[in-house]
């Protein structure tokens, strides 16, 4: 048994999770204190991964990472990358398809929070950083968390986008999910199995870090 796929998987949910925390927390207030009748229109927009079927996002994706395709050719001559069919473009199709798994828990949990919070930090002098950073985000740690690991484990288990953008390159872009319909595909089911068991793993222990986690916090805020 290879355990390549699974250390992939694992690397690429950690990377994409990362940068989602660095796009999504900052979106998420911004959606959160943004008044205007276009906000309907960008939630929608972000929605749009979670009821569109993964072959659609990801055959339009993949036409975007042609590199005869506008944003394809900008990426491969200014940065030096070939999105399609490489992990890079696995990170950045990831992201897009986990993004409202990580912005709306956080974007809920900055809603929760009165205003009054922010009005009476500012009072006391606080910028509007030290208010965000010292003030706000303490308070949605748990949001927080749930948009890490909803993110997490939706790039653990993708497979239609990772197909359709990454192919099936061993070392690249053969993620576990990969190797399962692989292994399934080429009827050895005890691949397949083995692939699972492990999968089902690593899922209960993040979930088990996750509650454990959650209850500390909630501690902390009470």
């Amino acid at each position: 048994m290879n355990l390549e796929p699974i250390f992939l998987s694992i690397w690429l949910a950690i990377i994409s999770t990362l940068c989602l925390v660095l796009i999504g927390v900052p979106s998420g207030y911004l959606l959160s204190r943004w008044k205007s009748p276009f906000k309907v229109v960008v939630e929608s927009i972000i929605s749009l991964p979670l009821i569109l079927p993964p072959t659609v996002l990801g055959f339009y994706l993949l036409l975007a990472f042609s590199p005869n395709s506008l944003f394809g050719s900008f990426v491969n001559e200014h940065f030096g990358l070939s999105l399609a069919f490489s992990f890079e473009g696995l990170v950045v199709s990831s992201i897009i398809y986990s993004l409202p798994f990580m912005i709306y828990p956080i974007h809920t949990g900055f809603v929760g929070l009165p205003k009054s919070i922010e009005e009476a930090s500012w009072v006391l002098g606080k910028s509007k950083f030290e208010t965000f950073y010292q003030i706000l985000l303490p308070n949605i740690r748990t949001s927080i968390l749930t948009g890490v690991v909803l993110s997490f484990a939706h790039t653990m288990g993708e497979f239609g986008v990772v197909l359709m953008i990454g192919g099936n390159i061993p070392g690249e872009t053969k993620v576990a999910s990969i190797a399962i319909y692989d292994a399934v595909e080429s009827l050895d089911y005890g691949l397949a199995n083995a692939y699972s068991i492990m999968m089902i793993g690593i899922s209960l222990i993040i979930m088990i870090m996750v509650f454990i986690l959650n209850k500390r916090a909630f501690r902390l805020i009470k």
